[in-house]
């Protein structure tokens, strides 16, 4: 049985692509989703070191899944404010985005529903629709006509699973021509808004006002926000549904109260910090303005500079590292054979200078 196991490993490290474990990295960060530098910002720590020092059982276990001893009063508290701040009429936590989305497109259809994908949609919903007994049909990345096409020849519900920014190629989904399409046909739409959250202020769909089209939205708080943890946002029918038939929600052990707490106190922080988007969105100008080829979107913090060859990529990616610059190369078969990429995330506290130099080097190697 190992040999097995052992060979696949043996062939991912002679294509130079064998993923491992390793400690933090020190350097200059152009690669993780801290795109608002909420993680490491000082006084967002103490604010919440200040709740654990006025309540230190927040740090104490939840000592079980939220329908047996888990639940507490932060948790339900948290959940009606999150509801709130998105205009929605209920939500509901998780650990993480990856099992909200198992929660729902495992849960919600069943044998007699389809879910329809964009073709580049997170791996979990992927996971998810293996878990569910609908059928799954993928549609061509962001392209709302193939889309109806497939909506047109469908019986029975129909749920579209799409993300409002895509986090392999940085491109946003046309989501007014997608949720037209949704209401045209009564499908259920399902937003990932994991990559937006923060950055465009609470979404996309806040943004546009989109809540009554947008049968659910995923919200993730450990990428702008700094955090852990998500959010379904949904109606009290479709959370009560999902408590009572959904099994990453029914058997997982409740997170500690200090989690959801520290998920309001970064709503809160993100309200009396405006500038934070706002620096984003310059640094964001000043990579676009060093015309560097890209097929993301210019205001995306989520560049992808595709170099279509695995061992091009490690170079550059080792002549990144000779500089302390951070980066995360996307090799396939994470993506397609063609498509590898260099994936540079922009964030709100990285300098001018920083993002010339580390232009500088795309531009020498490319």
């Amino acid at each position: 049985m190992l040999k097995k196991f052992q060979e696949a490993l043996d062939l991912r490290k002679e294509a130079g692509i064998l993923r491992t474990l390793k400690p933090g990295l020190k350097g200059i960060d152009f690669y993780s989703n801290d795109y608002l530098g909420l993680s490491k910002n000082e006084e967002l720590q103490q604010q919440l070191l200040r709740c654990v020092q006025e309540n230190p059982a927040l740090l104490s276990g939840s000592s079980g899944s939220r329908l047996i001893s888990g639940n507490s009063r932060i948790a339900t508290e948290v959940e009606h404010y999150i509801a709130q701040q998105h205009q929605y009429s209920d939500a509901l936590l998780f650990y993480s985005g990856y099992n909200a989305n198992l929660a729902l497109f495992s849960a919600l259809p069943d044998r007699h529903d389809t879910i329809i994908i964009d073709e580049q949609i997170h791996r979990s919903v992927h996971d998810a629709c293996r878990m569910s007994y609908a059928k799954k049909i993928k549609f061509r990345h962001n392209d709302p006509e193939e889309l109806e096409s497939i909506l047109k020849r469908q019986t029975g519900t129909c749920y579209i699973a799409i993300e409002s920014l895509y986090s392999m190629d940085g491109d946003f989904a046309p989501l007014k021509d997608i949720a037209a399409l949704a209401r045209k046909y009564s499908a259920a739409l399902i937003v990932d808004e994991a990559h937006a959250f923060g950055v465009f202020g609470y979404g996309l769909v806040e943004k546009y006002n989109l809540q009554n089209d947008v049968f659910a939205v995923v919200v993730t708080y450990g990428k702008a926000l700094g955090a852990h943890g998500a959010a379904i946002l949904c109606n009290e029918t479709v959370k009560s549904y999902l408590v009572n038939f959904a099994s990453p929600f029914i058997y997982t052990t409740a997170a500690q109260d200090f989690l959801w707490l520290s998920i309001k106190t970064g709503y809160e922080f993100l309200k009396q910090r405006p500038e934070l988007p706002q620096k984003l969105h310059q640094n964001i100008n000043i990579f676009r303005n060093q015309n560097i080829k890209t097929s993301s979107s210019e205001i995306s913090p989520i560049q992808a500079i595709v170099i279509p060859d695995n061992h091009q990529l490690k170079a550059l990616q080792e002549k990144f590292s000779a500089r302390k610059f951070l980066t995360y190369a996307v090799y396939s078969p994470t993506v397609k054979t063609g498509t590898e990429r260099l994936r540079i995330c922009l964030h709100s506290f990285n300098t001018e200078e920083e993002i010339l130099e580390m232009a500088g080097v795309i531009k020498e190697f490319v």
